[in-house]
């Protein structure tokens, strides 16, 4: 079953941090148009998770993703989600519970990931890094990097730049702006990680990077 929630306070964070879990299926589900199944099968597809793998979803909302994710990886495979929101952990940690997942939730932030180095084979990143000022992106970027395994992965997943162009509900989310592919690519290859693949997702204005962490077999 899926582990108590981590009672811990987590350390302050200058990025932006959603308390509206009672809502956030909701509007995920209306922003997406419906859809929102369709990108997770997407998005665990484009991080070719595999049997057997540690997965750390940083960011993990309600803990919907993670959840598919512990599906694919399966009882062999490991995953973990960290949000700076008290309120996501404990309804993504309730959602594990009632699907009978053991999936390991804890309140954190991505700027000091509570994880030792080298822990995961996978980093999952998906429409956070919009949330994070500049300079806190690079310092997330360094701690993806730290957490994964040699050969490991990451899949950063985010709005197009021009997100923060917008008026009304998305101009509120966006209120660091969006993070193009270039930055993104700088961002993971200054953390030394070395962009494998990127491009649309096919979703809105959403793109991607696939990132590498050095060494591996």
């Amino acid at each position: 079953m899926a582990n108590a929630v981590d009672q811990t306070p987590a350390l302050a964070t200058r990025g932006r941090v959603l308390h509206w879990a009672r809502l956030y299926d909701a509007v995920v589900w209306v922003f997406m148009l419906g859809r929102e199944r369709t990108l997770r099968g997407r998005t665990l597809d484009l991080a070719r998770l595999r049997p057997g793998e540690s997965v750390l979803d940083v960011g993990c909302g309600t803990g919907t993703l993670a959840l598919a994710a512990k599906a694919r990886v399966g009882p062999s495979g490991t995953v973990c989600g960290i949000d700076a929101a008290a309120e996501m952990v404990t309804r993504a940690t309730r959602k594990a519970e009632h699907a009978g997942l053991d999936v390991a939730f804890r309140h954190a932030v991505i700027e000091t990931l509570p994880y030792p180095d080298g822990q995961f084979d996978v980093v999952l990143s998906t429409l956070m890094m919009h949330h994070l000022p500049r300079d806190v992106r690079s310092a997330a970027a360094r701690e993806i990097r730290r957490v994964l395994k040699p050969g490991g992965r990451t899949l950063v997943m985010d709005f197009g730049a021009g997100g923060q162009n917008r008026g009304g509900l998305l101009a509120h989310v966006h209120r660091h702006g969006g993070v193009g592919l270039a930055e993104i690519g700088d961002l993971l290859r200054d953390a030394g990680l070395n962009p494998v693949e990127s491009g649309p997702v096919g979703t809105r204005d959403l793109h991607f990077t696939l990132a590498q962490a050095p060494g591996g077999a």
